[in-house]
């Protein structure tokens, strides 16, 4: 089994456009490929917006060389982008934006829920991608609730959404997450009961990232406690760990194999060198940055 190698917690909130609060749970910046293939994990509320005739949100700004993940737990979001990408995003649902060679978007919160307001959290992850997809055609894919499988634990210790990759279950049956992926990895959206422990699947090598959005929890063998808005950072030997839930959890699992690139980011961008980045900034300024048409709209 897997051990805990440290937890990890940041508790700075602040903004993001009209999105507040809004933590960073971790960044590249931080902690490097530590957490390859991933870079940022940003957790947008617990909060509430107020009835209001304005469109609230992020406005248009440029990506390119990662993808953008974001997991609507409460609210509703409006997505467009320069693919002609995008829609309605409801609770429940994951839009999976691949910037790639690049992409402007905007997210607002849609017009229906900025009318009659109400509570909001979401989480946004961003994926990077290894250096022969990063100039890719971008993508959009639209992962709609009904579509991501949900898996009972064991014992009904709780439920596990099988966002990407595969899932194997206690008969050997293998879910698969509906997102289209550029490396290996999984992410899984899961709720433990208090009380219950559990095992929760991880690769001999994988980068593996807990992040547990509320509840609190203890690793197995007894282990320090793990605290709500905190990330737990496994060891990469072995496979597998156990966690039991003190009171009911929450959770993100993150899992996947380090792509061994170079990491050069900048604000909205993420190449593997300095020269990519600069050449990103003058694409902005010339009006070159869409590189190429939308390889997917779904």
């Amino acid at each position: 089994m897997k051990t805990l190698a440290f937890i990890h917690r940041n508790d700075t909130r602040f903004a993001i456009g009209d999105f507040y609060p809004v933590l960073s749970v971790f960044s590249h910046y931080e902690l490097g490929n530590t957490v390859s293939p991933f870079l940022l994990l940003d957790h947008l509320g617990p909060g509430i917006l107020k009835p209001t005739n304005l469109r609230k949100g992020v406005s248009e700004h440029p990506h390119r060389g990662f993808e953008t993940v974001t997991l609507i737990f409460s609210g509703e979001l409006e997505h467009r982008d320069s693919t002609g990408g995008g829609g309605i995003v409801s609770a429940g649902d994951v839009q999976w934006m691949t910037a790639a060679s690049g992409v402007e978007h905007k997210e607002v919160f849609s017009e229906a829920f900025s009318k009659q307001g109400g509570y909001f959290e979401m989480v946004q992850l961003w994926v990077n991608l290894p250096a022969k997809d990063k100039m890719n055609p971008p993508r959009y894919q639209s992962l709609r609730k009904a579509n991501i499988p949900v898996v009972e634990l064991p014992n009904s210790a709780g439920t596990l959404r099988v966002i990407a990759g595969t899932y194997v279950d206690e008969n050997n049956l293998a879910h698969h997450g509906p997102a289209k992926v550029h490396s290996p990895l999984n992410v899984l959206d899961i709720e433990i009961q208090a009380g219950q422990t559990v095992t929760l699947p991880a690769g001999v090598g994988d980068t593996t990232l807990l992040y547990l959005r509320t509840g609190k929890a203890q690793f197995q063998p007894e282990d320090e406690i793990f605290e709500e808005q905190s990330l737990a950072v496994m060891s990469n030997l072995e496979q597998d760990f156990e966690i039991t839930a003190l009171q009911h959890c929450k959770l993100l699992l993150l899992t996947g194999k380090p792509l061994q690139e170079p990491i050069n980011g900048h604000g909205p961008f993420v190449m593997n060198t300095y020269d990519e980045i600069l050449e990103a900034f003058d694409d902005i300024k010339n009006g070159t940055f869409i590189k190429s048409k939308v390889l997917e709209d779904e």
